[in-house]
């Protein structure tokens, strides 16, 4: 298993789908799919056919605010 740097230390404005999932704790099939139907809690970038998930988008949805 791969393992991915603490949110809170992630420099990057956006990580990678595999990335994302494993800190919200979701397959990334289920993230694909999010950016498929646009009805999940966070909205991707596309970068040259690649998902970009914004990190602070995900600090916001882990801590709970909305």
């Amino acid at each position: 298993m791969k393992t991915f740097p603490s949110l809170n230390t992630e420099t990057r404005s956006h990580v990678s789908t595999a990335c994302a999932a494993y800190h919200l704790s979701r397959q990334p099939q289920t993230l694909r799919l999010w950016a498929c139907l646009e009805n999940g809690p966070l909205r991707p970038i596309r970068l040259n056919g690649r998902l970009a998930w914004p990190v602070a988008e995900m600090r916001r949805l882990l801590e709970g605010a909305q």
